[in-house]
Parts: structure tokens; C-alpha cells; sequence
């Protein structure tokens, strides 16, 4: 959907944090370089929008800017590139190739490869989501909020669609290992979800996950909470 706000961007937050990384994923596939209304066309985002958030980026460093020559009188125009991040390829691909290993390893050996990285993925959320104090709920808008925040330090980028009651998870980081073995990963990634609002003994939980909806956008469903585990009864 664009954003045709006319001042600054209207986003906060991790929907800004998703727009950013969605700027920052179509300059790398750019790499002769875009301006602001090219950007703004592929991200479905107003112009302004585009240029607060690229301002942040070159501040931060991940985006450079040039000034491209003009014939006619005027202030220039500017291009964006993505700057290469001084990484340790080999890192990556060796943690890579062991994700792979194990998720491979999982979904050859045991008898229901969904059902047990799914058991995982809560075990993991109950022990990363904070706990609540002794006879204490969480409501739903403070279950949510730690929820969305567990989940972007992870690196999902998610955001909270209230209309239709669901997360959507613009960026997977683990996505190479997901393209080969969709049914361990994402199933680890919605019982992480579960098990974190289990924990918090939140009134909602993640029903489901429709993974890669959009090239880069998966989808929970939220849903009523049921049995103390998080799953519904």
C-alpha cells in the first residue's frame, strides 16, 4: 500500500525499520544506482518518505549518495547505491552450511520434522520473552509490543496489521536455508512465536504461518490463546 502522506514519513518504529531495509534490499539489487522516485515506485512508499528514510541510511553508512551532472540550471540530482558491507563471507557461508546440515539433518531423521522444530522454536520462545510477575496476564497490547520486539532483534522486521489480526515478517534471516527447507525453519520460527506469548501467558497466540506470501513477506496469524503451552486446545 503507498504511504501518500505529504509531510514526513508517518512510520515508526519496526514499520520504519521494515521501509528502511526494503529501500537499503532494492539498492543492492541496483547496483548501477536509483533516485528518489525510482525508489519510491518499487517500494510503494511517497517520495518524502524515501528521502527521510535514505538520509538515514547514508547517516548510518549502509547508503551513498552522488550528485549527478545537470545541463540545466537547478539544484542536482542525486542517485543512491548501496555500500558494500565489509563482511566475512566465509563466516556467513560456514554458519550457512551448518544450518543447512542440521535443518537437513532434522527433516531426513525424525518422523514429523514440522512437528518437533515447531516444539524448538517454543521451547526457544519461552526462554527468550520476558516473563510476567506471578499471577500476572499480559494484555494483548503489551504481549504484542514484547512480541514484536523479540522478533526484530531477531531480524524478522515485523509489523503488526491490526485490520486483519496478523504479523507480517518482512525480512527472514534466515531465508537461504528456508528456500531448501521451508518446513523445519518456518516451523521453528512459529513455535518461537508461540512459545514467547505462552510464556508471557498472553490472551493471543500464532495459529499459523504463511510463509513467503510476497517475495520477501511471510505472515502470522494471530488467533485466541488456548492450552498454557500456547498451542489451541
Amino acid at each position: 500500500m503507498q504511504d501518500i502522506s505529504s509531510g514526513g514519513p508517518a512510520e515508526t518504529g519496526s514499520r520504519a525499520g521494515a521501509s528502511r531495509l526494503r529501500i537499503l534490499q532494492a539498492l543492492r539489487q541496483a547496483p548501477e544506482g536509483l533516485g528518489v522516485q525510482e525508489l519510491a515506485e518499487q517500494v510503494r512508499l511517497h517520495a518524502n518518505t524515501v528521502r527521510f528514510h535514505l538520509d538515514r541510511l547514508v547517516a548510518e553508512g549502509a547508503v551513498a549518495r552522488h550528485a549527478q551532472d545537470r545541463t540545466e540550471p537547478g539544484r542536482p540530482r542525486h542517485s543512491f547505491t548501496a555500500v558494500a558491507r565489509p563482511s566475512t563471507h566465509q563466516d556467513i557461508r560456514s554458519y550457512r552450511l551448518l544450518a543447512e546440515m542440521l535443518a537437513g539433518l532434522v527433516a531426513e531423521s525424525l518422523p514429523d520434522p514440522a512437528a518437533a522444530a515447531t516444539e524448538a522454536g517454543r521451547a526457544w520462545g519461552h526462554y527468550l520473552a520476558g516473563r510476567p510477575r506471578p499471577y500476572h496476564r499480559a494484555d494483548e497490547e503489551t504481549s504484542l509490543a514484547e512480541l514484536l520486539r523479540l522478533m526484530d532483534e531477531i531480524g524478522f522486521a515485523p509489523e503488526h496489521a491490526l485490520a486483519q489480526q496478523e504479523i507480517r515478517l518482512w525480512h527472514c534471516p534466515f531465508l537461504e536455508v528456508a528456500e531448501e527447507h521451508r518446513e523445519v525453519v518456518c516451523s521453528v520460527h512459529l513455535g518461537l512465536m508461540q512459545g514467547a506469548l505462552a510464556e508471557m501467558r498472553a490472551p493471543i497466540t500464532t495459529e499459523r504461518l504463511l510463509p513467503l506470501v510476497e517475495p520477501s513477506l511471510c505472515v502470522a496469524a494471530l488467533g485466541t490463546a488456548g492450552t498454557p503451552d500456547g498451542r489451541r486446545g
